[in-house]
């Protein structure tokens, strides 16, 4: 997959980018569950007026009368340290009431302090768990505080009693979707996704959300009838065009791929890791040319890119202009050091100009993070070769000789099953000026 095959850890980020960013396109969908919520704040306020006055049966009735509408004046102005004062000290004063602390984590919501209201929100639920709304408040206040493994279960229970086909149903099911596809439990947030969509046929946000669950639990087929879908609300979806891009990739199709992306970055050549998408899939196919200036699209966009850094570099590297590959390597290093590809590069720049020194360093940390890579063994072999050290040469040909062998018995085993059109396969480690980042 293209934005998973590179350099992992930073590929991670970007898929975390891509979700945050998911996340944020779905606020027609889940922000009306939270523009939802904000009436359920007030409508828990009022119910808890109504409901929780019972609690204080057996106390100072007049005093804590007083005391409590002194807060909600409190609140009315909009003074919110004042009124969390005066509720403590009521919840101080009748520490079995649910009020006091129903009311503070009703505060610190309003303030977005969502992360300081789950607390109190528990406190309040424990003290009474059948007043209306609490269960809903401390569901949302997990959710918007980033803490969705706790939401889950608070979401299926309310999910679980509302009606069904109602719109609290529809609003929990998104929500249960959003948080799985937060955690990145793609397969268990797809169903939930799914089942949102299906009730909501003009929503496009849903649809993305599960064109990408499906395209990173590889149901490939799936993304496209999704894609399908994205197509009839909006022919110009650049986001749509990619994830068909990528789920065409996995199935080895690479004109449809590149046709994909060429579309995506048609509709929206601002949309970010377009050009990179494009990029990738021409220097897959050694266009380097035109893969160089996809990168350099994308830097325009993105300054700070490192993976088109990374992949401009190389491809300058292939076209043979080294001293150009060099600062965008190093720059692209700098920005994230677990690029393996961005060290070996380097070595075989440095190792090409006799800066063996820097060479040897550059190649034994691109072993350090990629150590199962042919290339890297290669390299590596060759300079300590130069530099007169042949047991150690010896060895790393040997890694190399054995990665080769083990990929060319997987190739005969897929071709075995029919699974990839026949090829002939390498018997020996082959020099190359970058490795496949596969």
């Amino acid at each position: 997959m293209i934005f998973q095959q590179v350099a992992p850890p930073a590929c991670e980020e970007r898929k975390s980018n891509r979700i945050r960013r998911t996340i944020n396109r779905c606020s027609g969908a889940v922000y009306a569950v939270l523009r939802q919520s904000r009436r359920t704040l007030k409508l828990a306020a009022q119910t808890i007026t109504t409901l929780l006055l019972t609690a204080v049966v057996g106390f100072a009735q007049d005093a804590y009368v007083a005391a409590r509408q002194k807060a909600l004046v409190l609140e009315q102005q909009r003074n919110f340290a004042g009124a969390e004062t005066a509720w403590q000290s009521l919840s101080k004063t009748y520490p079995d009431n649910p009020e006091p602390y129903a009311r503070c984590a009703l505060l610190e919501a309003r303030q977005e302090h969502y992360k300081e209201s789950v607390p109190l929100y528990r406190k309040a639920i424990a003290l009474n768990p059948s007043v209306p709304g609490l269960r809903l408040n401390l569901a949302l206040a997990l959710f918007k505080s980033g803490q969705l493994k706790d939401a889950i279960p608070e979401f299926e229970a309310l999910l679980a009693a509302a009606p069904p086909n109602s719109p609290d149903a529809q609003r929990f099911t998104i929500l249960l979707g959003m948080a799985h596809y937060g955690l990145a439990e793609y397969d268990k947030a797809a169903p939930f996704l799914k089942q949102a969509a299906d009730q909501d046929q003009q929503s496009l946000p849903l649809r993305l959300a599960l064109a990408h669950s499906y395209l990173w639990t590889r149901q490939f087929p799936k993304v496209m009838d999704v894609y399908k879908e994205i197509l009839a609300l909006n022919p110009d979806s650049a986001e749509a065009d990619m994830i068909a891009g990528e789920a065409l990739d996995e199935l080895k199709d690479n004109e449809g791929s590149t046709k994909m992306f060429r579309a995506a970055v048609k509709a929206n050549p601002k949309e970010p890791n377009v050009h990179f998408g494009l990029g990738y899939l021409l220097w897959t196919q050694k266009q380097y040319p035109e893969a160089a200036s996809e990168f350099q699209a994308e830097l325009t966009n993105d300054p700070r890119h490192a993976q088109s850094m990374l992949y401009l570099g190389d491809t300058y590297l292939q076209l043979n202009r080294p001293e150009e590959a060099r600062p965008l390597l190093s720059q692209a290093l700098r920005l994230d050091s677990t690029l393996w590809l961005g060290d070996l590069d380097l070595g075989i720049v440095d190792s090409d100009a006799g800066r063996n020194d820097d060479a040897l360093r550059e190649l034994e940390a691109a072993e350090g993070l990629k150590a199962d890579d042919v290339n890297v063994h290669w390299r590596l072999a060759r300079l300590y070769r130069t530099l007169g050290r042949k047991e150690e040469a010896k060895a790393e040909f040997d890694k190399a000789s054995k990665l080769n062998k083990a990929t060319d018995d997987d190739l005969f085993k897929k071709m075995n099953n029919g699974q990839q059109r026949p090829g002939a396969p390498q018997t020996e480690p082959q020099p190359s000026t970058s490795p496949n980042p596969n």
